[in-house]
């Protein structure tokens, strides 16, 4: 087996895709993005990235503050269409039949169909080229109920959520193991009295 190099590139894949919503409750906006992910633990803390020429660069930038919602299966389509469409064309929330309800901690609308809300205030943005990296604690959380148990746990996995590789969406596979089962010691049999 050989290796071919080539130029400098973004090729980390699968990443998560998201629909991050920004404006207002009553004049929203949804831009799809899949540069984004956890910074830091404590305080919570998440980025998007955003090329300043996207109308919802300068929404955000102006109210500092923003929500990614995650997508999941049945929010793929809207999903895609929130990445090839402009929000200064149309309202994407009223186009898709989308639900924009004001955050917990933010003026920036949840979109209520997905399953989990990440409501984030900016703290820093970073011009690093084509995106401007939008640095952001994360100020509340909400998740649908439907997907809760008895006990108060989330079942992340059976909302289906969607992943993006080389210009595809894909849900996830199967379970391959969980963190730490590669040190885990193997449990003994009881022994028969």
């Amino acid at each position: 087996m050989g290796k071919a190099v080539w130029k400098p590139g973004t090729v980390l894949y699968p990443v998560p895709v998201v629909m991050v919503s920004c404006g207002t409750e009553e004049k929203g906006n949804i831009i799809t993005v899949a540069w984004t992910g956890t910074i830091n633990s404590d305080p919570a803390m998440t980025y998007v990235s955003i090329r300043p020429s996207r109308h919802s660069f300068e929404l955000i930038q102006n109210s500092g503050e923003f929500v990614i919602n995650l997508v999941n299966k049945d929010l793929a389509y809207a999903c895609d269409f929130c990445g090839v469409k402009s929000g200064r064309d149309m309202d994407k929330f009223k186009e898709l039949n989308l639900t924009a309800k004001k955050g917990e901690k933010v003026d920036a609308p949840i979109i209520y169909e997905s399953p989990v809300n990440i409501e984030c205030k900016v703290k820093e943005i970073i011009p690093l080229g084509t995106h401007h990296m939008f640095l952001a604690e994360v100020v509340s959380v909400s998740v649908s109920d439907e997907y809760l148990d008895e006990t108060g746990k989330f079942h992340f996995n059976d909302t289906e959520p969607v992943c993006y590789s080389h210009g595809a969406y894909f849900t996830l596979g199967k379970q391959l193991g969980t963190f730490g089962y590669s040190v885990k010691k193997p449990k003994k049999a009881k022994k028969k009295k």
